[in-house]
Protein backbone atom coordinates (compact mmCIF):
# COMPACT_ATOMS: atom_id res chain seq x y z
CA UNK A 1 0.00 0.00 0.00
CA UNK A 2 3.18 2.64 0.70
CA UNK A 3 3.53 2.67 -3.08
CA UNK A 4 -0.10 3.60 -3.91
CA UNK A 5 0.00 6.24 -1.20
CA UNK A 6 2.99 7.52 -3.39
CA UNK A 7 1.41 7.02 -6.88
CA UNK A 8 -2.00 8.64 -5.66
CA UNK A 9 -0.37 11.88 -3.74
CA UNK A 10 1.96 12.71 -6.38
CA UNK A 11 -1.13 12.35 -9.11
CA UNK A 12 -3.46 14.52 -6.60
CA UNK A 13 -0.88 16.96 -6.46
CA UNK A 14 -0.72 17.65 -10.08
CA UNK A 15 -4.04 19.03 -10.08
CA UNK A 16 -3.44 21.97 -8.04
CA UNK A 17 -1.53 24.34 -10.97
CA UNK A 18 -5.56 24.06 -12.45
CA UNK A 19 -7.24 25.05 -8.96
CA UNK A 20 -4.39 27.76 -9.60
CA UNK A 21 -5.84 28.97 -12.69
CA UNK A 22 -9.10 29.51 -12.01
CA UNK A 23 -7.92 31.52 -8.54
CA UNK A 24 -6.26 33.62 -11.10
CA UNK A 25 -8.54 34.30 -13.54
CA UNK A 26 -11.98 33.11 -12.09
CA UNK A 27 -14.04 35.86 -14.59
CA UNK A 28 -12.40 34.58 -17.58
CA UNK A 29 -12.66 31.12 -15.97
CA UNK A 30 -16.72 31.21 -15.46
CA UNK A 31 -17.58 33.50 -19.21
CA UNK A 32 -16.07 30.83 -20.81
CA UNK A 33 -18.04 27.97 -18.78
CA UNK A 34 -21.01 30.33 -19.61
CA UNK A 35 -20.42 30.01 -23.43
CA UNK A 36 -19.85 26.58 -23.59
CA UNK A 37 -22.79 25.56 -21.28
CA UNK A 38 -25.26 27.86 -23.59
CA UNK A 39 -23.80 26.62 -26.72
CA UNK A 40 -24.14 23.05 -25.79
CA UNK A 41 -27.55 23.39 -25.18
CA UNK A 42 -29.10 25.16 -27.69
CA UNK A 43 -30.52 22.80 -29.50
CA UNK A 44 -32.47 21.22 -26.63
CA UNK A 45 -36.16 21.57 -25.74
CA UNK A 46 -35.63 23.75 -23.10
CA UNK A 47 -32.79 25.92 -25.30
CA UNK A 48 -35.20 25.94 -28.38
CA UNK A 49 -37.68 26.99 -26.03
CA UNK A 50 -35.70 29.51 -24.25
CA UNK A 51 -33.90 31.27 -27.37
CA UNK A 52 -30.61 30.41 -26.49
CA UNK A 53 -29.24 30.64 -30.44
CA UNK A 54 -29.46 34.67 -29.42
CA UNK A 55 -28.35 34.19 -25.88
CA UNK A 56 -24.56 35.36 -25.77
CA UNK A 57 -23.23 37.47 -22.83
CA UNK A 58 -24.49 37.17 -19.12
CA UNK A 59 -26.30 40.21 -19.50
CA UNK A 60 -28.52 38.53 -22.35
CA UNK A 61 -29.05 35.36 -20.21
CA UNK A 62 -30.38 37.39 -16.95
CA UNK A 63 -32.70 39.27 -19.15
CA UNK A 64 -34.33 36.80 -21.54
CA UNK A 65 -34.63 34.03 -18.90
CA UNK A 66 -35.79 33.64 -15.59
CA UNK A 67 -35.16 32.20 -12.48
CA UNK A 68 -36.42 28.38 -11.82
CA UNK A 69 -37.51 26.99 -9.23
CA UNK A 70 -37.74 22.83 -8.84
CA UNK A 71 -41.13 23.35 -9.47
CA UNK A 72 -40.63 25.36 -12.23
CA UNK A 73 -38.56 23.19 -14.11
CA UNK A 74 -39.87 19.95 -13.13
CA UNK A 75 -42.45 19.28 -16.09
CA UNK A 76 -38.84 18.76 -17.67
CA UNK A 77 -37.50 16.12 -15.03
CA UNK A 78 -40.70 14.08 -14.99
CA UNK A 79 -40.83 13.79 -18.74
CA UNK A 80 -36.32 13.14 -18.28
CA UNK A 81 -37.36 10.39 -15.76
CA UNK A 82 -39.75 8.92 -18.34
CA UNK A 83 -37.12 8.12 -20.96
CA UNK A 84 -37.33 11.32 -23.16
CA UNK A 85 -33.79 12.81 -23.33
CA UNK A 86 -32.63 16.06 -24.94
CA UNK A 87 -35.11 17.70 -23.02
CA UNK A 88 -32.74 19.93 -20.16
CA UNK A 89 -29.10 18.61 -21.58
CA UNK A 90 -27.64 16.95 -24.83
CA UNK A 91 -26.46 13.72 -23.65
CA UNK A 92 -28.83 10.94 -22.26
CA UNK A 93 -29.36 11.43 -18.63
CA UNK A 94 -29.46 8.34 -16.62
CA UNK A 95 -29.03 8.89 -12.99
CA UNK A 96 -31.12 11.08 -10.64
CA UNK A 97 -30.20 12.05 -7.51
CA UNK A 98 -33.03 12.00 -5.13
CA UNK A 99 -33.00 15.22 -2.75
CA UNK A 100 -36.15 15.85 -0.22
CA UNK A 101 -34.51 18.12 1.32
CA UNK A 102 -35.16 19.24 5.06
CA UNK A 103 -38.61 20.49 4.54
CA UNK A 104 -40.73 18.97 1.63
CA UNK A 105 -42.46 15.71 2.21
CA UNK A 106 -42.13 15.19 -1.65
CA UNK A 107 -39.16 14.03 -2.70
CA UNK A 108 -36.96 16.13 -6.11
CA UNK A 109 -34.90 14.05 -8.58
CA UNK A 110 -32.70 15.82 -9.82
CA UNK A 111 -30.66 14.76 -13.38
CA UNK A 112 -26.86 13.91 -12.96
CA UNK A 113 -25.54 13.70 -16.61
CA UNK A 114 -22.28 11.73 -17.77
CA UNK A 115 -20.37 15.28 -17.97
CA UNK A 116 -21.81 16.37 -14.41
CA UNK A 117 -20.68 12.97 -12.76
CA UNK A 118 -17.09 13.31 -14.57
CA UNK A 119 -16.50 17.37 -14.92
CA UNK A 120 -18.59 17.97 -11.10
CA UNK A 121 -18.68 15.09 -8.61
CA UNK A 122 -15.66 13.03 -9.61
CA UNK A 123 -13.87 16.42 -10.01
CA UNK A 124 -14.57 17.33 -6.76
CA UNK A 125 -13.61 14.30 -4.90
CA UNK A 126 -10.51 14.44 -6.62
CA UNK A 127 -9.49 17.83 -5.78
CA UNK A 128 -10.56 17.44 -2.24
CA UNK A 129 -8.17 15.13 -1.74
CA UNK A 130 -5.16 17.20 -3.89
CA UNK A 131 -5.93 19.80 -1.37
CA UNK A 132 -5.21 17.70 1.66
CA UNK A 133 -2.52 16.54 -0.33
CA UNK A 134 -0.96 19.37 -0.76
CA UNK A 135 -1.14 21.25 2.57
CA UNK A 136 0.10 17.84 4.12
CA UNK A 137 2.54 16.66 2.07
CA UNK A 138 3.25 13.06 4.70
CA UNK A 139 -0.20 11.55 4.67
CA UNK A 140 -0.30 7.74 4.79
CA UNK A 141 -4.33 8.26 3.91
CA UNK A 142 -3.99 5.76 0.94
CA UNK A 143 -2.05 3.10 3.43
CA UNK A 144 -5.35 2.34 4.34
CA UNK A 145 -8.82 2.71 3.49
CA UNK A 146 -11.49 5.52 2.90
CA UNK A 147 -14.83 4.90 4.33
CA UNK A 148 -17.62 6.39 2.83
CA UNK A 149 -21.10 6.82 4.60
CA UNK A 150 -23.88 7.45 1.83
CA UNK A 151 -27.35 6.62 0.82
CA UNK A 152 -29.47 4.05 -1.65
CA UNK A 153 -29.85 3.46 -5.15
CA UNK A 154 -32.41 1.85 -7.19
CA UNK A 155 -34.12 1.48 -10.82
CA UNK A 156 -36.20 3.98 -12.34
CA UNK A 157 -39.57 2.72 -11.90
CA UNK A 158 -41.03 5.83 -13.91
CA UNK A 159 -38.60 4.44 -17.09
CA UNK A 160 -40.65 2.07 -19.09
CA UNK A 161 -37.06 1.12 -20.09
CA UNK A 162 -35.83 0.19 -16.92
CA UNK A 163 -32.61 1.73 -18.20
CA UNK A 164 -32.13 4.82 -15.54
CA UNK A 165 -31.86 4.66 -11.82
CA UNK A 166 -32.28 7.05 -8.81
CA UNK A 167 -31.12 7.31 -5.39
CA UNK A 168 -28.56 9.96 -3.01
CA UNK A 169 -26.21 11.92 -4.57
CA UNK A 170 -23.75 9.76 -2.52
CA UNK A 171 -25.18 6.44 -4.33
CA UNK A 172 -25.33 7.82 -7.67
CA UNK A 173 -21.32 8.89 -7.43
CA UNK A 174 -20.33 5.07 -5.45
CA UNK A 175 -22.33 3.62 -7.75
CA UNK A 176 -20.49 5.05 -10.75
CA UNK A 177 -17.09 5.14 -9.34
CA UNK A 178 -14.38 3.36 -11.49
CA UNK A 179 -13.40 -0.51 -10.74
CA UNK A 180 -10.42 0.35 -8.74
CA UNK A 181 -11.65 2.22 -6.40
CA UNK A 182 -13.13 -0.72 -4.34
CA UNK A 183 -9.65 -1.30 -3.36
CA UNK A 184 -9.23 2.16 -1.43
CA UNK A 185 -12.36 2.13 0.27
CA UNK A 186 -15.03 0.60 2.47
CA UNK A 187 -17.57 -1.06 2.95
CA UNK A 188 -18.42 -3.18 0.05
CA UNK A 189 -21.17 -1.32 -2.44
CA UNK A 190 -23.68 -4.10 -1.01
CA UNK A 191 -23.17 -2.82 2.19
CA UNK A 192 -22.59 0.90 1.20
CA UNK A 193 -26.01 1.15 -0.78
CA UNK A 194 -28.27 -0.61 1.26
CA UNK A 195 -31.62 0.77 1.59
CA UNK A 196 -32.82 0.03 5.30
CA UNK A 197 -30.60 2.38 7.33
CA UNK A 198 -30.48 0.55 10.88
CA UNK A 199 -29.43 -2.68 9.20
CA UNK A 200 -27.13 -0.44 7.19
CA UNK A 201 -25.51 0.66 10.07
CA UNK A 202 -25.43 -2.91 11.77
CA UNK A 203 -23.30 -4.26 8.90
CA UNK A 204 -21.41 -1.06 8.13
CA UNK A 205 -19.87 -1.64 11.93
CA UNK A 206 -19.69 -4.80 11.95
CA UNK A 207 -17.54 -4.78 8.28
CA UNK A 208 -15.35 -1.75 8.76
CA UNK A 209 -14.06 -2.45 12.40
CA UNK A 210 -11.68 -4.55 11.19
CA UNK A 211 -10.67 -2.92 8.54
CA UNK A 212 -8.10 -0.39 8.55
CA UNK A 213 -9.86 2.82 8.16
CA UNK A 214 -7.61 6.04 7.44
CA UNK A 215 -10.46 8.71 6.05
CA UNK A 216 -13.90 8.90 6.60
CA UNK A 217 -16.72 10.96 4.34
CA UNK A 218 -20.01 11.69 5.53
CA UNK A 219 -22.57 13.77 7.21
CA UNK A 220 -21.40 14.46 10.81
CA UNK A 221 -24.72 13.82 12.71
CA UNK A 222 -24.76 9.89 10.84
CA UNK A 223 -21.02 9.47 11.18
CA UNK A 224 -21.68 9.79 15.07
CA UNK A 225 -24.09 7.80 15.25
CA UNK A 226 -22.01 4.76 12.87
CA UNK A 227 -18.85 5.43 15.40
CA UNK A 228 -21.19 5.23 18.70
CA UNK A 229 -22.20 1.70 17.39
CA UNK A 230 -18.78 -0.03 16.25
CA UNK A 231 -17.88 1.12 19.97
CA UNK A 232 -21.05 -0.20 21.52
CA UNK A 233 -20.34 -3.68 19.18
CA UNK A 234 -15.82 -3.42 20.11
CA UNK A 235 -15.95 -2.80 24.03
CA UNK A 236 -13.47 -0.07 23.00
CA UNK A 237 -13.00 3.19 24.67
CA UNK A 238 -12.49 5.48 21.67
CA UNK A 239 -12.17 5.06 17.52
CA UNK A 240 -8.18 5.27 17.93
CA UNK A 241 -8.70 1.44 19.49
CA UNK A 242 -9.91 0.73 16.12
CA UNK A 243 -8.30 2.94 13.46
CA UNK A 244 -5.16 3.43 15.37
CA UNK A 245 -4.07 5.24 11.67
CA UNK A 246 -7.51 7.25 10.84
CA UNK A 247 -6.16 10.65 9.75
CA UNK A 248 -9.17 13.06 8.31
CA UNK A 249 -12.60 13.07 8.53
CA UNK A 250 -14.23 14.85 5.24
CA UNK A 251 -17.34 16.34 6.10
CA UNK A 252 -20.55 18.53 4.87
CA UNK A 253 -24.10 19.49 4.38
CA UNK A 254 -24.16 20.44 7.87
CA UNK A 255 -22.03 23.10 9.68
CA UNK A 256 -19.10 21.16 11.96
CA UNK A 257 -18.85 23.21 14.83
CA UNK A 258 -21.67 22.25 16.88
CA UNK A 259 -19.97 18.41 16.81
CA UNK A 260 -16.33 19.10 16.94
CA UNK A 261 -16.10 17.94 20.75
CA UNK A 262 -18.22 15.20 20.20
CA UNK A 263 -15.71 13.95 17.23
CA UNK A 264 -12.89 15.21 19.61
CA UNK A 265 -14.13 12.92 22.51
CA UNK A 266 -14.43 9.95 20.00
CA UNK A 267 -11.42 10.07 18.09
CA UNK A 268 -9.03 11.74 20.47
CA UNK A 269 -5.96 12.22 18.21
CA UNK A 270 -3.63 14.98 18.29
CA UNK A 271 -2.99 13.68 14.20
CA UNK A 272 -6.89 13.92 13.40
CA UNK A 273 -7.88 16.55 10.84
CA UNK A 274 -11.24 17.60 9.60
CA UNK A 275 -12.10 19.28 6.02
CA UNK A 276 -15.02 20.52 5.11
CA UNK A 277 -17.10 20.47 0.88
CA UNK A 278 -19.73 22.12 0.07
CA UNK A 279 -21.25 19.59 -2.12
CA UNK A 280 -25.40 18.90 -3.35
CA UNK A 281 -27.20 16.80 -5.12
CA UNK A 282 -27.13 19.84 -7.64
CA UNK A 283 -23.15 19.97 -7.91
CA UNK A 284 -20.46 20.10 -6.26
CA UNK A 285 -19.23 23.78 -5.32
CA UNK A 286 -16.45 24.00 -2.52
CA UNK A 287 -13.85 23.10 -0.66
CA UNK A 288 -12.38 23.93 2.58
CA UNK A 289 -8.61 25.17 1.13
CA UNK A 290 -6.73 25.68 3.92
CA UNK A 291 -6.15 24.07 7.39
CA UNK A 292 -6.76 26.80 9.88
CA UNK A 293 -9.59 28.46 7.89
CA UNK A 294 -13.12 27.23 7.71
CA UNK A 295 -13.82 29.10 4.69
CA UNK A 296 -14.08 27.49 1.25
CA UNK A 297 -12.67 28.20 -1.98
CA UNK A 298 -15.92 27.99 -4.73
CA UNK A 299 -14.94 25.62 -7.36
CA UNK A 300 -15.20 27.47 -10.54
CA UNK A 301 -14.64 25.16 -13.24
CA UNK A 302 -16.65 21.92 -12.33
CA UNK A 303 -19.18 22.84 -15.03
CA UNK A 304 -20.95 25.43 -13.06
CA UNK A 305 -21.92 29.20 -13.85
CA UNK A 306 -22.67 30.88 -10.32
CA UNK A 307 -25.10 34.13 -10.25
CA UNK A 308 -26.49 35.69 -6.99
CA UNK A 309 -29.36 37.35 -5.33
CA UNK A 310 -28.37 39.70 -2.16
CA UNK A 311 -29.94 38.64 0.77
CA UNK A 312 -32.59 41.73 0.76
CA UNK A 313 -33.78 40.55 -2.70
CA UNK A 314 -34.15 36.97 -1.78
CA UNK A 315 -38.13 37.22 -1.13
CA UNK A 316 -39.23 39.42 -4.30
CA UNK A 317 -41.20 38.63 -6.90
CA UNK A 318 -37.95 40.04 -9.17
CA UNK A 319 -35.05 40.32 -7.23
CA UNK A 320 -32.17 42.06 -8.56
CA UNK A 321 -29.26 39.51 -9.19
CA UNK A 322 -24.98 39.88 -9.59
CA UNK A 323 -22.89 38.12 -11.12
CA UNK A 324 -19.81 36.87 -9.80
CA UNK A 325 -17.90 40.29 -10.53
CA UNK A 326 -20.77 41.53 -8.17
CA UNK A 327 -20.59 40.23 -5.13
CA UNK A 328 -18.86 41.89 -2.05
CA UNK A 329 -17.45 40.69 1.34
CA UNK A 330 -19.40 40.09 4.13
CA UNK A 331 -22.90 40.20 1.93
CA UNK A 332 -25.55 37.22 2.10
CA UNK A 333 -26.12 35.99 -1.23
CA UNK A 334 -28.73 33.15 -2.52
CA UNK A 335 -27.12 30.75 -4.98
CA UNK A 336 -28.27 30.78 -8.42
CA UNK A 337 -26.70 27.49 -10.90
CA UNK A 338 -26.27 26.94 -14.43
CA UNK A 339 -25.13 23.46 -15.15
CA UNK A 340 -23.93 20.92 -16.98
CA UNK A 341 -26.89 18.54 -16.13
CA UNK A 342 -29.14 21.18 -17.46
CA UNK A 343 -29.86 23.12 -14.63
CA UNK A 344 -30.66 26.51 -15.68
CA UNK A 345 -30.84 29.88 -13.29
CA UNK A 346 -31.83 27.02 -10.49
CA UNK A 347 -32.46 28.08 -7.24
CA UNK A 348 -30.60 25.55 -4.63
CA UNK A 349 -31.95 26.92 -2.04
CA UNK A 350 -28.40 27.76 -0.27
CA UNK A 351 -27.29 30.89 1.13
CA UNK A 352 -23.96 31.93 1.54
CA UNK A 353 -21.49 34.89 2.76
CA UNK A 354 -18.40 35.67 0.85
CA UNK A 355 -15.35 35.78 2.84
CA UNK A 356 -12.97 36.86 0.35
CA UNK A 357 -13.02 37.59 -3.29
CA UNK A 358 -9.31 37.32 -4.11
CA UNK A 359 -9.40 34.32 -4.71
CA UNK A 360 -13.71 33.34 -4.26
CA UNK A 361 -13.99 32.36 -0.82
CA UNK A 362 -17.61 31.34 1.04
CA UNK A 363 -18.91 30.29 3.98
CA UNK A 364 -22.52 28.57 4.01
CA UNK A 365 -24.74 30.57 6.13
CA UNK A 366 -27.90 28.71 5.71
CA UNK A 367 -31.40 28.03 3.66
CA UNK A 368 -33.58 30.48 2.09
CA UNK A 369 -36.58 28.51 3.65
CA UNK A 370 -34.23 28.17 7.06
CA UNK A 371 -34.57 30.93 9.26
CA UNK A 372 -36.42 32.79 12.11
CA UNK A 373 -37.82 36.47 11.34
CA UNK A 374 -41.22 36.32 13.43
CA UNK A 375 -40.20 39.48 14.74
CA UNK A 376 -37.84 41.46 12.16
CA UNK A 377 -34.40 39.52 13.93
CA UNK A 378 -33.74 37.74 10.66
CA UNK A 379 -31.31 34.78 12.63
CA UNK A 380 -29.68 32.66 10.10
CA UNK A 381 -28.62 29.26 10.29
CA UNK A 382 -25.44 29.83 10.46
CA UNK A 383 -26.12 32.81 13.55
CA UNK A 384 -27.75 29.28 15.33
CA UNK A 385 -25.07 27.22 14.96
CA UNK A 386 -22.43 29.79 15.94
CA UNK A 387 -24.48 30.51 19.04
CA UNK A 388 -24.92 27.01 20.08
CA UNK A 389 -21.16 26.27 19.45
CA UNK A 390 -19.97 29.04 21.85
CA UNK A 391 -22.51 28.09 24.25
CA UNK A 392 -21.28 24.46 24.14
CA UNK A 393 -17.39 25.37 24.32
CA UNK A 394 -18.54 27.55 27.58
CA UNK A 395 -20.35 24.79 29.28
CA UNK A 396 -18.75 22.04 28.05
CA UNK A 397 -21.51 20.81 26.42
CA UNK A 398 -21.86 18.80 23.79
CA UNK A 399 -24.85 18.40 21.07
CA UNK A 400 -26.61 15.48 18.97
CA UNK A 401 -28.61 17.81 17.36
CA UNK A 402 -30.85 21.01 17.89
CA UNK A 403 -34.01 22.73 16.44
CA UNK A 404 -35.67 26.52 16.70
CA UNK A 405 -38.62 28.17 16.28
CA UNK A 406 -40.24 31.49 17.58
CA UNK A 407 -42.80 31.59 20.61
CA UNK A 408 -45.60 34.09 18.99
CA UNK A 409 -46.34 37.12 20.94
CA UNK A 410 -49.68 36.77 23.08
CA UNK A 411 -51.68 38.37 25.68
CA UNK A 412 -49.89 39.49 28.13
CA UNK A 413 -46.53 37.48 26.69
CA UNK A 414 -43.87 38.28 24.59
CA UNK A 415 -42.43 36.59 21.79
CA UNK A 416 -39.40 34.13 22.22
CA UNK A 417 -37.13 31.67 20.05
CA UNK A 418 -37.85 28.38 21.53
CA UNK A 419 -35.28 25.47 21.42
CA UNK A 420 -35.10 22.03 21.51
CA UNK A 421 -31.47 20.59 21.81
CA UNK A 422 -30.23 17.19 22.60
CA UNK A 423 -27.33 16.62 24.53
CA UNK A 424 -24.89 14.10 24.33
CA UNK A 425 -23.39 15.69 27.03
CA UNK A 426 -25.31 18.19 29.18
CA UNK A 427 -23.91 21.79 30.20
CA UNK A 428 -22.29 22.11 32.99
CA UNK A 429 -24.68 25.00 33.86
CA UNK A 430 -28.05 25.13 31.80
CA UNK A 431 -28.72 28.68 32.80
CA UNK A 432 -25.02 29.75 31.44
CA UNK A 433 -25.76 27.75 28.07
CA UNK A 434 -28.89 29.81 27.69
CA UNK A 435 -27.40 33.26 28.38
CA UNK A 436 -24.50 32.01 26.21
CA UNK A 437 -26.54 31.22 23.60
CA UNK A 438 -28.34 34.62 23.77
CA UNK A 439 -25.53 36.83 24.18
CA UNK A 440 -23.91 35.65 21.20
CA UNK A 441 -26.79 36.02 19.29
CA UNK A 442 -27.19 39.23 20.82
CA UNK A 443 -23.28 40.00 19.73
CA UNK A 444 -23.35 38.48 16.04
CA UNK A 445 -27.01 39.80 14.88
CA UNK A 446 -28.11 43.66 15.65
CA UNK A 447 -31.33 42.77 15.01
CA UNK A 448 -32.03 40.27 17.21
CA UNK A 449 -30.61 42.09 19.43
CA UNK A 450 -32.31 45.38 19.14
CA UNK A 451 -35.73 42.97 19.57
CA UNK A 452 -33.77 41.61 22.96
CA UNK A 453 -33.26 44.94 24.43
CA UNK A 454 -34.86 45.43 27.30
CA UNK A 455 -36.92 42.39 26.38
CA UNK A 456 -39.15 44.97 24.19
CA UNK A 457 -40.04 42.27 21.86
CA UNK A 458 -38.12 39.16 22.46
CA UNK A 459 -37.50 37.53 26.06
CA UNK A 460 -34.56 35.26 26.70
CA UNK A 461 -34.55 31.93 24.61
CA UNK A 462 -36.34 28.98 26.10
CA UNK A 463 -34.32 25.95 25.69
CA UNK A 464 -36.14 22.47 25.92
CA UNK A 465 -33.96 19.42 26.84
CA UNK A 466 -34.37 16.31 24.30
CA UNK A 467 -33.91 12.91 26.06
CA UNK A 468 -30.96 11.11 23.59
CA UNK A 469 -32.93 9.84 20.77
CA UNK A 470 -35.60 12.19 20.12
CA UNK A 471 -34.28 13.70 16.75
CA UNK A 472 -33.28 10.13 15.20
CA UNK A 473 -36.59 9.02 16.42
CA UNK A 474 -38.38 12.02 14.51
CA UNK A 475 -36.40 11.55 11.33
CA UNK A 476 -37.01 7.99 11.87
CA UNK A 477 -41.06 8.50 12.00
CA UNK A 478 -40.75 11.29 8.66
CA UNK A 479 -38.71 7.86 6.58
CA UNK A 480 -35.95 10.45 6.91
CA UNK A 481 -33.24 8.19 8.32
CA UNK A 482 -29.36 8.61 6.80
CA UNK A 483 -28.56 9.66 3.49
CA UNK A 484 -28.80 13.43 2.71
CA UNK A 485 -31.70 13.79 5.14
CA UNK A 486 -30.73 16.56 7.43
CA UNK A 487 -32.84 18.24 10.82
CA UNK A 488 -34.18 21.93 10.39
CA UNK A 489 -32.12 24.07 12.12
CA UNK A 490 -34.24 27.19 12.37
CA UNK A 491 -37.77 27.46 11.22
CA UNK A 492 -40.19 30.39 11.04
CA UNK A 493 -43.47 28.51 11.87
CA UNK A 494 -43.68 26.00 14.86
CA UNK A 495 -44.55 22.89 12.80
CA UNK A 496 -41.55 20.71 13.39
CA UNK A 497 -41.11 21.77 17.10
CA UNK A 498 -44.38 20.97 17.61
CA UNK A 499 -43.91 18.29 16.14
CA UNK A 500 -40.86 17.02 17.67
CA UNK A 501 -42.66 18.10 21.30
CA UNK A 502 -45.10 15.51 20.69
CA UNK A 503 -42.74 12.84 19.93
CA UNK A 504 -40.89 13.31 23.70
CA UNK A 505 -41.79 15.59 27.10
CA UNK A 506 -38.61 16.81 27.09
CA UNK A 507 -37.56 19.24 30.47
CA UNK A 508 -39.08 22.91 29.59
CA UNK A 509 -36.06 25.17 31.22
CA UNK A 510 -36.39 28.80 30.80
CA UNK A 511 -35.16 31.86 32.50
Amino acid sequence: MAIINSILTWVMKKRMHQIDLFMKYPHEVQEELFKRLITTARNTEFGRTHGFADVHTPEQYRKMIPTFSYEDISPYIERNMAGEQNLLWPSDVKWFAKSSGTTNARSKFIPVSYEALEECHFKGGKDLLSIYCNYYENTRMFDGKGLTIGGSQQVNQHDSNQESFYGDVSAVIMSNLPYWTKFVRTPTLDIALMEEWESKIEKMAEYTMNENVTSISGVPTWTIVLLQKILEKTGAKDMTEIWPNLEVFFHGAVAFGPYKSIFQSLIPSNKMRYMETYNASEGFFGIQFEPHSEDMLLMLDYGIYYEFIPYAEIHKEEPKVVGLDGVKVGEHYAILITTNAGLWRYQIGDTVVFTSTDPYKIKISGRTKHFINAFGEEVVVENAERAISTACQRTGAQINNFTAAPKYLAENEKGAHEWIVEFEKEPDDLDIFIQTLDTTLRSINSDYDAKRHKSLALTLPIVHKAVPGTFYKWMKQRGKLGGQHKVPRLSNNREYLEDILKLVNPQKVSS
